[in-house]
């Protein structure tokens, strides 16, 4: 079986969550648990060059330049109105860069 090169992020993360589930379950055989460990672990290093790939295209096209814009470090923090049990939406933060 031959696997593509190029898997989305999302599923290299399904997979990875499916592969976590298998593992915490704990019922998985020595060998077969190791080889799930690994392809974990593969999975895990192919979502992280993804999102740095990510991030660099987005610090390019935040560019300093004729237009002003600069790359901004930006922190994903949970906020008490994410958690909400209504279900209500929190606003994204405002990346214009605002007050400098």
């Amino acid at each position: 079986m031959s696997r593509k090169k190029t898997e989305p992020f999302e599923e290299s993360l399904k997979k990875l969550e499916k592969i976590v589930e298998k593992l915490e379950r704990g019922s998985l055989p020595l060998e077969e648990a190791m080889e799930a460990f690994a392809e974990g672990v593969r999975l895990v290093n192919v979502c992280n060059q993804k999102l740095d790939e990510a991030e660099n295209r987005v610090q390019v096209l935040m560019k300093d330049g004729t237009t002003g814009w600069t790359t901004t470090d930006y922190e994903v923090t949970p906020s008490a109105e994410s958690n909400d049990p209504t279900g209500k939406k929190s606003d994204p933060p405002n990346l214009e860069g605002g007050e400098s």
